[in-house]
């Protein structure tokens, strides 16, 4: 089998299923332990600056970007996400909002701050060492990073086994997606970041949640 022609297959069945899930994202939010902790360090943290924001969805997290940021640009594959996140902001609020494949898409600037909500655990293995490689693109000297993501998969979902990133959700119609579902312990995450020439401390909540903080190391 075409391990590559298998991938993409695969991301496209994950860009289907956020479009189908668009309209009901915002309520399949988890509630689990640790959930608030990732938005509060968020704010210590304040993404000042110009911003990108990788995988935007529905805007769940833009509002709270634009509480420090100058101006946000806001990326995602689904139109049907980027409509909800554009109505869900003022007008006069400093975001553009772009329609890429973040597997192909390159920035044409640089910003200050790259975030990503729930993003990087959908990144299939294969493609972690040039998706940072994007990021680092998108970064001016001394830029910083922010994510949030978790490890949370039930065990339905689990239908290649616990060893596989490959796992199956359901839109609430019931129709079935498989998707791409790394689910990264914190202090693996952190030094396999490090491989890549990350200072980047990932830290674990009280739950399946975590985020992490940091920039290029200096020698990078």
């Amino acid at each position: 089998m075409n391990t590559g022609s298998a991938q993409e297959r695969l991301l496209s069945e994950q860009r289907a299923y956020y479009n189908a899930l668009a309209p009901d994202y915002l309520d399949q939010l988890l509630d689990l332990p640790g959930g608030p902790e990732p938005a509060a360090a968020l704010d210590a943290f304040r993404p000042a600056g110009s911003v990108l924001e990788l995988a935007c969805g529905p805007g769940t997290w833009t509002p709270q970007l634009l509480r420090h940021a100058s101006d946000v640009t806001a990326v995602d594959a689904s139109p049907e996400m980027l409509a909800i996140a554009a109505s869900r902001i003022s007008d006069s609020a400093q975001v553009k909002f772009v329609e890429a494949d973040l597997f192909s898409w390159e920035p044409d600037r640089r910003y200050d701050v790259v975030f990503m909500g729930y993003w990087l655990s959908h990144v299939p293995a294969r493609r972690f060492e040039s998706f940072w490689s994007l990021v680092t693109t998108a970064l001016a000297p001394q830029g910083r990073v922010f994510f949030v993501d978790d490890h949370y998969r039930t065990p339905e979902e689990l239908v290649e086994g616990p060893a596989s990133s490959t796992i199956q959700r359901r839109i609430p119609d019931g129709t079935a997606y498989r998707i791409v579902k790394v689910p990264y312990k914190p202090a693996e995450l952190e030094r396999q970041l490090r491989q890549l020439g990350w200072d980047i401390t990932v830290t674990p909540t009280a739950g399946p949640f975590f985020w992490g903080a940091g920039n290029r190391t200096l020698e990078s």
